[in-house]
């Protein structure tokens, strides 16, 4: 009878050890489970983080990038304005250049004096606008006594232009286009440049573009 008992409760001691044994492997292998999923949890905020981060990014930039092309379509429109202005400012400044006969006069011959310069040939044909053509009509000697070495021929008809001469050879192939728009054609990238310096703090100062 004791050795049935004995037996029984080295079975029941035997059973309880390896309930106590299962059960620590059990919680072992809970907290590992546990702590791989924590672990992949952690990781999956972490890329979900980073791709929403990198999206975030990416759309500020895309929104920067669309802000910095509005902007520089609204500098280059507001250029663009400017030297339309100042355009509609110098034909006006010319205008009322040319209500100073004495002046005007002067600057005609000095735009004649030049366009002749660069032209070779001693026969050349001076062509105005009809008022021009008045004004150089009454200087015409004084004009033919500085350039002696050439024959000069006003031109009867008028061209279409606000102010200045043309210049052209005996032939009609050369040509030294001084009128105003002739001279605003040649310079309007030099004019551009003026007042993109103007629009700057370190802008440097220019002279007159048409008296120069």
């Amino acid at each position: 009878m004791n050795q049935v008992l004995e037996l029984e409760q080295a079975i029941l001691a035997r059973a309880q050890q390896l309930a106590d044994q299962f059960t620590e492997q059990a919680q072992r292998t809970r907290d590992t489970v546990l702590r791989e999923a924590s672990e992949r949890l952690r990781l999956r905020e972490q890329r979900e983080e980073s791709v929403a981060r990198a999206l975030g990014d990416r759309h500020y930039r895309q929104r920067v990038q669309a802000a910095e092309l509005k902007l520089q379509s609204n500098l280059d429109s507001m250029r663009w304005n400017l030297v339309r202005d100042v355009e509609g400012r110098l034909q006006e400044r010319m205008q009322e250049f040319m209500q100073d006969e004495d002046a005007y006069t002067e600057y005609l011959l000095g735009l004649l004096q030049e366009a002749v310069g660069q032209m070779e040939g001693e026969t050349l044909t001076v062509c105005t606008n009809a008022s021009d053509r008045e004004r150089l009509e009454k200087v015409w000697e004084q004009v033919r006594a500085s350039l002696p070495d050439r024959e000069l021929q006003l031109e009867h008809e008028p061209i279409e232009t606000m102010g200045g001469v043309l210049v052209l050879s005996a032939d009609r192939r050369i040509r030294v286009d001084n009128t105003f728009e002739g001279r605003m054609a040649r310079l309007r990238l030099r004019l551009q440049r003026m007042i993109l310096e103007r629009l700057l703090p370190a802008s440097a100062e220019t002279g007159n573009l048409f008296t120069g």
